[in-house]
């Protein structure tokens, strides 16, 4: 294909030489330049058409797209079956969870963003979108549901419908959508024809409770094993050789979600759900179009509405129109409404504004997105210890990186506080220790408040978010989580054995938020890890009271230095350390947890004293016990209101807010809010 185009440009570069009256060497020198550039131009306009396997103008009949979301609760399958479908169509995968391709995905094996690709399958294509499945990260579902006409729900045949479940397919039947059903994981041993049977009718028990139509109500259903890489219209566990492919699945996908409803004749709107930054490239932004056409140079603007009305952020053109195939990104010329792609050209808008020909003068209607329910205050570490580690310290440059998250991800809300912090709004602690761990591996250092719950107010009645959470643990442990929860201001509504699975207890319970930030640790450790917990946001309720109590006190550092094995040999007896010897402390550092509720003042840096007497017997071989090293979640979920946690690129300490201990009295002294 290359050939031709590289011919006629060889030809027409060798006229505009020939037929050039200068001969001064600065005009020779720029004569030289052309044909390289050319060359340039033409290898990869070449690449990028036979990258994409077509030609790059990609006006595809809207009746030949299908738009479709991938929607699950946690580890039911869904990035795991995108990988299928994808090779199942020709793509090429790198690895396993291909679509997972942040590092902190890779690295603890959960989807925290939603992504697009694309798939061609019997002359369709088909825009997949794969979605996370934390309730943490339950903005990400809001915002990418309004793009696509149609969703897979995939649900462990195993587990059934769960938390998670129940949110993501409300935001589906919310938008109209006519979700498609995916009993996953069939191949197990516990699960049967009848255990399928059970799981659809809890799935359509579910569908009805929601408010779904009579069209929605009658949805059809899979079996699959996405491990295995088979997908059948019959419930089967082996299923046939030539069978043993998502080909049923991708066939029900083309016949039951119906294609955009396109006007390619009216000008051209999108609305931004995604949005990216490139070095070269600047911002991409990334929607569905809604109407019209957009081509490679178009001129267009951005809009987003305000109390006053619509307003102008930017004119623009479109620099580059890029689509996702599989794994790869080609470029394209144009595109029709109904399609999802993405641009860049445009500088200032974000997620949630309209871009459109220039004529256009009317936004698009944005997303709803639930609001948040927790916050954190984000502010400058004045540790004595700060700046060792980090290279962004000051206020100004946390402040930029929370303004830019928040731009990327609208379920963050950022507010300037006081003396250089920042209250930063989200879902849960999960969705905040992200964010904290991606700043600290870019190099920041800040110290982080313990999340707050934020309370609402409805006729002089505070309200506080209640969660729906669904505990699956031994029978064993169910009197130690029943216990630690009714201190959490727990209530039970459901309790009964799993089904397939003899010996396990699962309990459905109402909660409050504050009850549960820091309770998966204490979770995971009181049913010695085989216990399951999954947790979604329910409703604003009353106030259920204050919390018993959840939490030890804490042994303070008095000293600064380095923390010495002797020392920590006459601490051990006083409670559970969480410091090694030869590690930094300071006064008002939290080295340990104390075996009572109170606080207690110790000095960690204490060295052995040495004299000139000789001793007959050599100094004692210390032994310590290892120590409980936090990790970032399980910090989050420790602190006290009257504490921080130091978040350095190398090391996470907790401290006291005020670290001289007679200002830690006379704060004590003070009422709490």
């Amino acid at each position: 294909m290359a050939g031709p185009l590289l011919r006629c440009l060889w030809s027409s570069s060798r006229r505009s030489i020939s037929s050039s009256s200068y001969h001064h060497k600065s005009h020779l020198i720029s004569k030289s330049s052309v044909f390289p550039n050319l060359l340039a131009r033409a290898f990869s306009a070449a690449t990028a058409t036979s990258a994409a396997g077509v030609a790059p103008s990609s006006d595809l009949d809207p009746s030949r797209l299908r738009n479709v979301a991938v929607i699950a609760h946690v580890d039911h399958g869904k990035t795991t079956l995108m990988d299928r479908l994808l090779r199942q169509c020709g793509a090429d995968i790198p690895h396993e969870r291909a679509m997972d391709s942040i590092s902190l995905e890779r690295e603890r094996g959960i989807t925290i963003a939603s992504k697009v690709t694309s798939v061609s399958w019997k002359d369709n294509e088909l825009n997949m979108v794969d979605t996370p499945g934390h309730a943490d990260f339950g903005g990400e579902v809001e915002r990418v549901v309004g793009m696509v006409e149609g969703a897979i729900l995939v649900v462990d045949a195993g587990e059934g419908p769960l938390a998670q479940t129940k949110f993501v397919l409300a935001k589906a039947l919310k938008y109209g959508l006519r979700p498609l059903l995916l009993l996953n994981k069939v191949d197990r041993p516990s699960v049967t024809e009848e255990r399928c049977n059970e799981v659809e009718s809890l799935v359509f028990d579910l569908f009805a409770n929601l408010g779904a139509t009579e069209e929605q109500l009658d949805f059809p259903v899979l079996y699959a094993s996405a491990k295995e890489g088979w997908a059948s219209e019959t419930f089967t566990k082996d299923p046939l050789a030539e069978l043993r492919n998502m080909s049923q699945l991708l066939d029900a996908i083309v016949r039951h979600v119906p294609p955009p409803a396109a006007k390619l004749d009216e000008p051209f709107q999108m609305l931004v759900s995604m949005m990216e930054r490139d070095f070269y490239l600047g911002r991409i932004l990334t929607g569905r179009i809604a109407c019209g056409i957009i081509r490679t140079g178009d001129r267009v603007h951005g809009l987003r509405v305000k109390d006053s009305g619509v307003e102008k952020i930017e004119e623009g053109k479109v620099v580059k129109l890029m689509k996702k195939k599989g794994t790869t990104v080609v470029q394209i010329d144009s595109a029709g409404a109904g399609d999802i792609v993405s641009m860049a050209g445009l500088a200032h808008p974000s997620i949630g504004h309209t871009v459109a020909n220039v004529e256009v003068l009317a936004a698009l209607p944005t997303f709803e997105l639930d609001p948040p329910t927790i916050s954190m205050t984000f502010g400058v570490n004045d540790s004595p210890l700060a700046g060792r580690d980090g290279t962004h310290l000051t206020g100004g440059k946390i402040g930029d990186r929370l303004m830019a998250e928040a731009e990327t991800n609208l379920a963050i809300n950022v507010l300037p506080g006081l003396s250089e912090s920042y209250e930063v709004q989200g879902r849960g602690e999960l969705q905040l220790g992200i964010l904290i761990e991606n700043m600290r591996r870019e190099g920041f250092e800040l110290s982080v408040s313990p999340p707050k719950v934020m309370y609402k107010t409805e006729n002089s009645t505070k309200l506080e978010p209640i969660e729906e959470v669904t505990i699956e643990v031994n029978e064993e442990h169910v009197g130690l989580v029943m216990e630690a929860l009714s201190h959490r201001r727990a209530e039970i509504t459901e309790m009964g054995p799993v089904p397939g699975n003899i010996g396990r207890t699962r309990l459905c319970l109402t909660c409050p938020s504050r009850g549960l930030v820091g309770y998966r640790s204490v979770f995971s450790s009181d049913t010695r890890g085989t216990g399951f917990m999954h947790r979604a946001f329910l409703k604003y309720e009353k106030h259920r009271g204050p919390l018993g109590n959840v939490r030890k006190g804490v042994l303070i550092s008095m000293g600064y230095g380095a923390i010495t094995s002797h020392a920590l040999m006459s601490l051990e007896a006083r409670g559970t350390l969480f410091v090694n010897p030869g590690m930094e402390a300071y006064d008002g550092m939290i080295i340990g947890e104390h075996s009572r509720d109170s606080d207690l003042d110790v000095n960690p840096v204490r060295t052995k004293e040495l004299t000139n007497v000789r001793a007959a017997s050599k100094d004692e071989n210390v032994k310590l016990s290892p120590p409980r090293l936090m990790t970032l979640e399980e910090a989050i979920g420790y602190v006290a209101s009257d504490e921080l946690i130091e978040v350095t690129p190398k090391a996470i300490r907790l401290r006291k807010k005020y670290l001289e201990v007679n200002k830690r009295k006379a704060m004590s002294k003070k009422p709490k809010e």
